[in-house]
């Protein structure tokens, strides 16, 4: 990257990596200097993106990223685009309202503990244990019901920290990430990520070692998931080690 950053791709996930884990997602504002960090490698590297898995405007507006020259934001896993303030989104599997409808009468019926949430995502729901009692039981408990109803539904279910994400399969940050790779014909490839649905692209950064476009795996520490750390190249402490590591990246390459 620092030798050819005007080639380079520097992706990031947002909540867990550029902003620390909160008990309201619509609360998730970014890290101190994270803006400011991705903004002074913008300048350089040829591409700079976020990939996450909620809608691309809640990382926008919640990261003070709207002024991040060139910035692309992938949200819902790639299945949405925003860049240079315009939004690109497809239409809602029916699948997602089939859910919509059906999960408060389930989550009623399992006698789902105080503190379970339900996040719209739009063309994904995430139903959140951190807010109960004992977050990690109230997980077990979910897990296979919501897993049978995502499948009557033709949606996957996908685990993180505390949530289980109900959403249109096929869609991942792996697949994501390779696309825009191979879009920007970049030429080197880092990714910064914290929780189970950041491993594909973590896998992705490892197939384009293989394919000869050298590449970085970067973790942002959790207790609650170390097997990311585990399959990264370079582990950070949480968002604050994250804005470090982006500061120090533009000092290399500004």
């Amino acid at each position: 990257m620092a030798s050819d950053p005007a080639h380079a791709l520097l992706a990031s996930d947002y909540d867990g990596t550029l902003a620390p884990i909160v008990a309201d997602p619509a609360v998730a504002v970014a890290a101190p200097g994270a803006a400011a960090a991705l903004a002074r490698l913008a300048g350089r590297v040829g591409t700079v993106a976020v990939i996450t898995g909620r809608p691309a405007m809640d990382a926008v507006s919640l990261g003070g990223l709207a002024d991040v020259p060139g910035l692309i934001v992938l949200g819902h896993y790639g299945a949405q685009r925003w860049e240079a303030g315009v939004l690109s989104t497809p239409p809602v599997p029916p699948g997602v309202q089939a859910v919509r409808e059906a999960l408060p009468g389930l989550l009623a019926e399992l006698a789902a503990p105080e503190g379970t949430t339900v996040e719209d995502k739009g063309t994904a729901l995430a139903v959140h244990t951190r807010r109960t009692a004992d977050p990690a039981a109230a997980l077990a408990l979910l897990r296979e019901p919501l897993g049978r109803l995502a499948d009557s539904a033709a949606l996957t279910l996908e685990p993180g920290r505390l949530v289980l994400e109900l959403r249109p399969a096929g869609t991942d940050k792996g697949t994501a990430l390779r696309e825009l790779a191979k879009e920007r014909a970049a030429r080197s490839a880092l990714f910064c990520g914290d929780d189970l649905g950041d491993l594909t692209a973590f896998a992705a950064i490892r197939r384009l070692r293989a394919d000869g476009i050298p590449g970085c795996a970067v973790a942002s520490e959790s207790p609650e998931t170390p097997q990311v750390a585990e399959a990264a190249d370079v582990v950070v402490d949480g968002p604050p080690g994250i804005v470090r590591f982006l500061a120090a990246l533009a000092d290399e390459v500004c």
